[in-house]
């Protein structure tokens, strides 16, 4: 009955193993809900140390419909076999093999194992995974979806990781040790958020780096010394969010990251190849979804993630939150490579709907993200909840599950011996996708079926077709901007996202640009989305939480980042190709760190790389993406097209591939921090300080604030807000958002409402004005704006 290797010291412990399966069989037949049950089980799933043993819990109901016996059915256990180094771009290694039994009850299988080695920091552990004989006496593997670490990638066998030991050596203690003990503590919204992509935000590319960057700007702050542009605009957040730092998908056309070579029955050779993928974070395949994306990890350690909240939550001057960002909406096709169909509920636009109405499914997905959060998570962002919808066949319709959207937010973390329950924020634009989303959203959705009165959405104009930089935007966007300060309290608010910013590359320059901006696209794009004036509103008018995005601080790049596709990729590349107007100059281009590997294949300069990029998108949709009738026509246009001619499908892939490997770089925000300004860095820096010491800012308007625009508008956009505080302190701005100069005008003396009586001081200015100016009249010019205080008795 019994499989095992030469590893003699691996083995079952029977006697805890039908220990497990009795209980097992007690949960499900205590009586309790199939949802409820299988919420006890799931947080026993996975491989999760249990003194000196390694208790193994799979969910595999595919071996039920194949009719798999159980003397076909063990858990693989993998040792290396030698020295190994995780951080080598690739290598062939030996493991040893054992095969551990299971006990099975219905559709589970579980082990206890005696011998298994637990990795840690500074230790490879074994690895594992379920496999089973077939008919035809053939090896089968089923992964863990609630693997804790992945560093060969989510489709290979995961790693034994001791959690209790990474989380007894978090060094942010004290933090935690600070909420209170005997009651579950309930985290609120910061006051404002930077949101950070972790491969560009330094030149590391990894979670490590940028712990380190936090680091660096600990001791700075802590000593009190000047700041650097390059500094500023880390600083001034109370919340760092991160873009999904789950395992995606890997190289559709290969080559795997595990690739098994020589197989004997107890040994197995494998080809490794370091997980190096790049994306933007939202292309998930669920499975692996509670560990990190090895291809973000330095050291293929998921303890860089703990090491990053705890360098957050130790920040001189007061804790930063750590937000993540988790996509449970929807899977990439590619997770059927990792999981069982009963995962999924068929296709959607983005790849599988997850079957969330199954018990077990369900239960499996709160789990992983109770783990994923329990890193050190203060707050969670939810991607697409408009997205999480079942089949009611009576009704015959599709319903949001509202329910399990409160199920995310119910969830009680335990990190260092105190509970509580993070803040959560949802993107939900339903009736998104209807034709009129975008008219007929309130935006409303979540906050009104949430317990909680601290649950926050995003707004109207932190959605996705955000395009700042085209006239008028900011005047037909007014009836939105009346619905932000009537309830936008727990709204996200702020212009620059991930979403906006790669939307606002895609607008085409054939329309009404607003070019008072800058005197380049580059520059235009750059200041509609770091907009001093926009700030201004949005800091200091709207209510609800302000999120920046750090490539837009920075006035770095940025785009739709993903270098696994091999059927789509040149279409999406002809989707993207219209941001070289917006992103790319001769001068950019022509830098030797930029670009390489297109510079490589032929494309000498910005302008040849244009002439093929203004063709393909043409082509894609005339021949219907077909690839091999697209590079004839390539191959036939006169003068010839640069590039690796003659063009087939496979150059144009070639190509499609070295774009998002070099956009990749491009958008590096190391590569623009000794672009960046004093003077705006500085006042963005106070701007947000001046929010951090108003919490009241984040209140809906009461009775006697206003916001309005200044009238008539004689081709100028200026908006005006007038704010009372609890305190006595009034708040009045004036920003210019477009159009011509405001000319002469005295801001406090104007037509407002509540503004007259005079007392006002001038608290900040943007940058185009001078620091002389104290008050009076004044002529605003686009992107400038002002700010005043004064005091009134309560």
């Amino acid at each position: 009955m019994s499989e095992t290797g030469s590893n003699s010291a691996i083995s079952q412990d029977t006697e805890a193993t039908a220990a497990l399966a009795d209980w097992l069989r007690e949960t499900l037949h205590s009586g309790a809900t199939a949802f409820d049950a299988a919420r006890r089980i799931a947080r026993r799933m996975g491989a999760q140390r249990r003194g000196a043993r390694c208790e193994v819990v799979f969910w595999a109901p595919e071996l039920q419909e194949r009719r798999v016996y159980d003397d076909d059915i063990f858990i693989e256990v993998l040792d290396i076999d030698g020295a190994a180094a995780l951080l080598r771009s690739r290598q062939t290694l030996t493991f040893r093999r054992t095969r551990i039994p299971v006990a099975r009850v219905d559709a589970w299988c579980v082990a206890a194992i005696d011998g298994m080695q637990a990795g840690t920091r500074d230790r490879i552990g074994s690895f594992y995974s379920l496999v089973w004989r077939d008919a035809e006496n053939r090896w089968n593997r089923s992964l863990d979806p609630l693997s804790a670490s992945v560093p060969f990638g989510p489709f290979a066998p995961a790693e034994y990781y001791d959690i209790d030991a990474m989380q007894a050596a978090r060094a942010d203690k004290g933090y935690y040790a600070a909420l209170p003990q005997d009651a579950v503590h309930k985290f609120g919204p910061p006051s404002n958020i930077l949101q950070i992509h972790v491969p560009t935000a330094t030149a590391s590319m990894s979670i490590a780096g940028l712990t380190r960057q936090f680091e660096a700007l600990a001791e700075r702050v802590g000593q009190g010394g000047p700041l650097e542009p390059s500094e500023r605009i880390f600083l001034g957040y109370d919340a760092v969010q991160l873009l999904p730092v789950e395992p995606t998908t890997v190289y559709e056309a290969g080559p795997d990251f595990w690739t098994e070579v020589e197989d004997q029955d107890d040994r197995l050779m494998v080809d490794i190849r370091r997980p190096d993928t790049t994306n933007w974070g939202y292309d998930v395949v669920i499975t692996g979804m509670a560990a990190v994306n090895p291809s973000l990890l330095e050291t293929d350690r998921p303890d860089e993630l703990v090491d990053l909240a705890a360098v957050l939550h130790n920040f001189p001057g007061g804790p930063k939150k750590l937000i993540l960002d988790v996509v449970f909406g929807h899977s990439d096709n590619q997770g059927l490579r990792g999981l069982s169909h009963h995962y999924f509920a068929g296709p959607n636009m983005y790849g599988q709907n997850m079957n969330y109405r199954h018990p077990v499914v369900r239960a499996i997905l709160l789990e992983m993200q109770r783990r994923k959060v329990n890193f050190g998570a203060d707050g969670v962002r939810v991607d697409g909840a408009q997205d999480f919808k079942w089949w009611d066949a009576d009704a015959q319709m599709l319903r949001h599950d509202d329910a399990y959207l409160q199920e995310m937010a119910d969830i009680v973390q335990e990190v260092a011996g105190r509970k509580y329950r993070p803040w959560f924020v949802f993107e939900d634009g339903r009736p998104w996708p209807d034709e009129d989303w975008e008219l007929s959203s309130d935006y409303r959705a979540v906050l009104e079926a949430q317990r909680d009165d601290d649950v926050f959405q995003w707004g109207p104009l932190t959605f996705a077709h955000n395009t700042p930089f085209l006239y008028t935007f900011w005047l037909s966007k007014f009836w939105r901007i009346q619905e932000i300060v009537r309830h936008g309290a727990n709204w996200i608010s702020g212009c620059a996202n991930h979403d906006t910013l790669r939307r606002g590359t895609q607008i085409s320059p054939k329309l009404n640009i607003n070019t008072r901006l800058g005197d380049t696209r580059m520059e235009i794009l750059d200041k509609a989305y770091d907009h001093p004036a926009a700030q201004m509103l949005t800091y200091v008018a709207f209510p609800g939480v302000p999120m920046d995005f750090l490539n837009a601080m920075a006035r770095a790049s940025w785009g739709f980042i993903r270098n696994q596709d091999d059927q789509y990729g040149v279409k999406v590349v002809a989707e993207e190709a219209i941001s070289l107007n917006w992103q790319v100059d001769e001068y950019t281009y022509s830098e030797p760190g930029n670009f390489t590997r297109l510079k490589a294949l032929g494309f000498a300069d910005r302008a040849a790389l244009g002439r093929f990029m203004m063709t393909l998108p043409a082509l894609v949709e005339a021949t219907e993406y077909d690839l091999d009738v697209m590079a004839a026509l390539l191959n036939a246009v006169d003068p010839p097209l640069d590039g690796p001619a003659p063009y087939d499908a496979g150059a144009l892939k070639r190509v499609a591939r070295a774009w998002m490997d070099d956009m990749h770089d491009y958008c590096n925000v190391a590569k623009y921090l000794d672009r960046l300004g004093d003077a705006h860095t500085g006042y963005m820096l106070k701007l947000r300080s001046f929010r951090s010491a108003r919490p009241w800012l984040r209140d809906n308007y009461g009775p006697g604030d206003v916001i309005d625009y200044h009238t008539p508008t004689g081709g100028t956009v200026a908006f005006r807000a007038l704010r009372h505080g609890p305190d006595g302190e009034q708040v009045f701005m004036i920003a210019h958002l477009e159009g011509k100069p405001l000319m002469d005008i005295d801001p406090v003396t104007m037509p407002v409402p509540g503004l007259e009586g005079g007392g006002w001081h001038v608290a900040l200015r943007t940058p185009g004005i001078g620091s002389d100016y104290l008050g009076g009249p004044i002529t605003l010019h686009d992107s400038m704006a002002v700010l005043y205080t004064r005091r009134r008795p309560v």
